[in-house]
């Protein structure tokens, strides 16, 4: 008897061992973003990007995160990446987008560029026109 029931106690643990790999491990768990570092933390190699012009688009290009927050509330999305950042801010019809970098090394970040969309659906909308319905909340 002793001779059997190895074979079943092996074939006992190959099917668990099986069972387990079938079930799959547990989806990883996101990371957590990195809070952003203090002011001198920031990168002394720059890429100045190409700033953003157009009507309507005064007094939002070349602001800062905190000129913006004054001028149009508490973003509904802050988002940063090394030194640069991004604010989301959303009003009745549309979502706008503003992006911050710096455009010299250890200098704060600033709005360089808009995108704006149509918040059903998606469909790209004038940023200016999306920036004036925000100014009016």
């Amino acid at each position: 008897m002793p001779r059997c029931r190895a074979p079943v106690l092996l074939a006992a643990c190959l099917l668990a061992l099986a069972l387990d790999a079938c079930a799959g491990a547990p989806p990883p768990r996101p990371a957590a973003a990195p809070a952003p570092g203090p002011a001198s933390a920031r990168s002394s190699i720059v890429v100045v990007p190409q700033v953003m012009r157009g009507a309507g688009l005064d007094g939002v290009i070349g602001e800062t995160g905190a000129a913006l927050t004054r001028r149009l509330g508490t973003p509904r999305l802050t988002l940063a990446e090394g030194d640069a950042r991004k604010l989301q801010f959303a009003g009745p019809t549309c979502v706008l987008d503003i992006y911050l970098y710096p455009l010299r090394a250890g200098a704060e970040p600033t709005a360089t560029h808009l995108a704006a969309r149509q918040r059903q659906g998606g469909a790209p909308r004038d940023p200016a026109d999306c920036l004036r319905e925000l100014e009016r909340r």
